[in-house]
């Protein structure tokens, strides 16, 4: 199967790292990223724990999760540094974000953009060889995505992630 390469970020910032973070510099791990805004009901419900369960589940040698602030809406209530930063802190995020690179000529940021985002939460998971092997717009059902996660991890990321692939939200590659 072809599978494209992931779109590396385009950030602006990062908080809870000392370092910039890059696709690039994790390839061999399994990545799954977590686009999600402050004040979206379903980031804070289900997306934002979701990845914190990966991020405290899994072996860090194996999967690596980036959290991914993307504002498009909003911009004044939760699109300052300072806010996102008290954010991460009050609900206890571990895993380094970054702050989507804003756009110059539309309000979807850059990030956003490139992966065709519809909103958030949207969770992208990335092959050990940084191929984008799935996107999905919504609430991903915890059995599945660890599914997924241990079939990239026992892989290599050769085989195709298991999962459904009616949900008209779920976009797969390959």
């Amino acid at each position: 199967m072809n599978f494209v390469a992931a779109c590396e970020l385009e950030t602006s910032d990062w908080l809870n790292t000392d370092q910039p973070v890059s696709l690039g510099a994790l390839r061999g791990k399994v990545v799954l990223v977590e686009a999600f805004q402050m004040l979206c009901p379903g980031c804070v419900s289900h997306g934002l724990p979701q990845a914190v369960r990966v991020h405290r589940t899994f072996d860090r040698d194996d999967v690596a999760v980036i959290g991914l602030h993307t504002v498009f809406e909003h911009h004044g209530a939760q699109g300052s540094r300072e806010a996102l930063a008290a954010f991460l802190h009050e609900y206890k995020i571990p895993f380094p974000v970054g702050i989507d690179s804003p756009s110059n000529r539309s309000g979807i940021p850059q990030t956003m953009a490139r992966y065709g985002m519809q909103g958030t939460p949207t969770l992208i998971l990335v092959d050990r060889r940084g191929r984008l092997r799935k996107q999905k717009f919504g609430l991903e059902d915890d059995l599945v995505l660890g599914a997924e996660i241990m079939s990239l991890i026992g892989a290599g990321g050769e085989t195709s992630p298991a999962g459904d692939t009616r949900n008209a939200g779920s976009r797969r590659f390959g």
